[in-house]
C-alpha cells in the first residue's frame, strides 16, 4: 500500500523547496506527514539517517508520543506533503484498516534500521574487541 494514493487530491498539501525544513529537532509534535512527491532527508545532527521518497510517512511518532521531535526533516528536492493530525489519523485507521498496518510496518522497519546501525557502530574499528 502506498499511502500517498489516499492523499493525491489533498487540498491542504504543503509545498517545500529544496533545503526547506518541515520540522526541526526540538519542535513540538502535533502531526505526521505523508510525502506525496519529492525526497526528504531525515537528519540526526549532521548525519542523514534516511532519505525518504514518495509514499513515506514522516514524523509518525508525533501521533503516539508528545515529546519534542528528535530529528530534522529537510526537503532534498521539491516536496509535496499531506499533513495528518490525530483526528485525521483515527479517521484513516477506521476507513482504511491497511493504513494502520502500513504505519506499524514503517515503524518496525525504522526500529530495525536503528538497531542495525547501533550494532554496527559498537564494533571497534580494528575489528577486535579488547
Amino acid at each position: 500500500m502506498n499511502p500517498a494514493e489516499l492523499f493525491r487530491q489533498d487540498s491542504d498539501a504543503l509545498q517545500l523547496a529544496p533545503g526547506d525544513f518541515l520540522f526541526r529537532e526540538g519542535d513540538k509534535r502535533d502531526k505526521m506527514y505523508v510525502l506525496l512527491e519529492g525526497e526528504m532527508d531525515i537528519r540526526l545532527g549532521d548525519y542523514v539517517f534516511e532519505t525518504a521518497g514518495a509514499g513515506a510517512l514522516i514524523g509518525v511518532i508525533a501521533l503516539i508520543d508528545d515529546s519534542p521531535r528528535p530529528a530534522n526533516a529537510v526537503a532534498k528536492t521539491a516536496c509535496r506533503l499531506a499533513p495528518v493530525d490525530q483526528r485525521r489519523f483515527h479517521f484513516l485507521v477506521q476507513q482504511h484498516p491497511y493504513f494502520a498496518t502500513h504505519v506499524m510496518k514503517e515503524l518496525a522497519a525504522r526500529v530495525r534500521r536503528l538497531a542495525i546501525q547501533n550494532d554496527s557502530s559498537a564494533i571497534p574499528s580494528s575489528g577486535r574487541s579488547s
